[in-house]
């Protein structure tokens, strides 16, 4: 089959467009951005044409996806209608791929990404797995019985799966343009837990995920003493986490995780009880846990000419709480500074106080204009970074051409942050040091 893909680049579209690919179909996307990110490392590395303009000729069998960043107006989509090209929405075609094996739906408000890319890289090394992270990586083969997909509940696109195992990493307030209020939230997790077959693993500490009434079989874990799984003796070192897991009150073993926080200590907690559902040793676990790589600008830390740099995803309060802690323990001693992309003028607006709140943890703030591909600034009057910034003592508002407020931070540990594009700004960074 062909597909063409509108919004190639974007995280989610990037991932589908490379597994329609290594499914054997002839896929080809459409971008509006033409600067180089990340996402388009795997297409390109398979061949697939990104077009940036309508000049060229589309079969008539070919299928049309497209992302959520492409509007109904945008000129490309409204070409391909013309051309009475089939189209069909972003996740009814993941639907249709994650039904040819047994899935395994990752959610949550955070941690899926990571979450995703631990269990991938355990399976991958022992029984085989194909993989969609939401960080521009995926793969698929006929021959591999499992699939380890991150489930987004952004505009309800992971109610349509029907997985066979899934975890709920976690349930909280995000994409409130999308959402009515918390309940509305719960309630799309809801439908999607109970659209799993087999087993739910479900962080048992979070009361919005415990509000769930399930239909399939649960498993919760985390710290707290009603959870199936508790997590206990949790070491937070310069170079490491370790913490050891209680199995239905009784000692089940002891873990040692590369990654930085608590919230990752839970996220490697999920991992490992869905792996050890699949019969997988847990010496097996320890092993390829131990020497895991997190995803694609997932707490990436750079050495430029002694400066310390860190690229991360982090786009929303908490996990932008998450992140900092993380450098805080791996880097206890070093001034921190962040330098922050917000990418939607909705949730600039609707958790400004709790953005403050989160970089409190931070010695230096500083945030660029808001870079949204899907809101405008006509739709949300008076919103932008200056809500934040003037709430924050010494916040302050930074671009790539005023990189130079970072000239006398050589010696601090300096982490980007965003969903949105943040290389242009790290390699300005990059630049000053040199």
């Amino acid at each position: 089959m062909k597909y063409y893909c509108l919004g190639i680049k974007g995280t989610g579209m990037s991932t589908l467009a490379q597994i329609l690919s290594d499914l054997g179909n002839e896929v080809s996307g459409y971008d509006d951005a033409r600067g180089h990110k990340f996402t388009q490392d795997g297409l390109e590395s398979r061949g697939i044409k990104i077009y940036y303009d309508g000049n060229h000729e589309l079969d008539k069998d070919t299928i049309v996806t497209y992302s959520v960043a492409v509007g109904q107006n945008h000129k490309e989509l409204q070409r391909v209608k013309e051309l009475g090209l089939k189209i069909k929405n972003y996740n009814e075609v993941m639907s249709e791929v994650i039904d040819m094996f047994e899935t395994i739906g990752v959610s949550g408000t955070h941690g899926k990404t990571t979450t995703t890319s631990i269990i991938k890289h355990i399976l991958e090394n022992t029984i085989g797995c194909n993989y969609f992270i939401g960080s521009g990586d995926g793969y698929a083969s006929v021959k591999n019985k499992y699939f380890v997909v991150e489930s987004d509940e952004f505009n309800r696109h992971f109610v349509a799966y029907k997985p066979a195992y899934s975890i709920i990493t976690n349930i909280e307030k995000e994409h409130m343009e999308i959402y009515k209020d918390l309940d509305d939230i719960r309630s799309t997790f809801e439908i999607f837990a109970n659209n799993t077959k087999n087993l739910v693993v479900a962080n048992g500490d979070n009361e919005e995920v415990r509000k769930i009434s399930y239909q399939t079989k649960v498993l919760f874990y985390g710290f707290h003493e009603d959870n199936d799984v508790v997590i206990k003796n949790m070491k937070l070192l310069s170079d490491k986490s370790t913490f050891d897991l209680y199995f239905n009150d009784k000692y089940f073993a002891s873990f040692e995780s590369p990654l930085f926080g608590s919230h990752n200590v839970l996220n490697a907690t999920a991992a490992i009880m869905m792996c050890h559902s699949f019969g997988i040793s847990i010496e097996d676990i320890n092993k390829y846990l131990s020497n895991f790589q997190n995803a694609k600008r997932r707490f990436v830390v750079q050495e430029v000419n002694g400066s310390v740099i860190i690229d991360d995803y982090a786009h929303h309060p908490t996990e932008i709480k998450a992140t900092l802690e993380a450098a805080r323990q791996k880097f206890p001693n070093k001034r921190l500074v962040v330098v922050f992309v917000p990418n939607t003028y909705s949730r600039t607006r609707d958790f400004t106080e709790e953005f403050v709140d989160a970089f409190q943890l931070a010695d230096k703030t500083y945030l660029t204009e808001i870079d949204s591909n899907r809101e405008t600034q006509e739709e949300y009057p008076g919103v932008s970074s200056r809500l934040i910034t003037e709430k924050i003592d010494g916040g302050e508002i930074i671009s790539e051409d005023t990189i130079d407020k970072l000239k006398d931070e050589k010696d601090s540990i300096v982490c980007f942050m965003g969903c949105a594009y943040v290389d242009g700004l790290i390699n300005a960074y990059k630049e000053l040091l040199k």
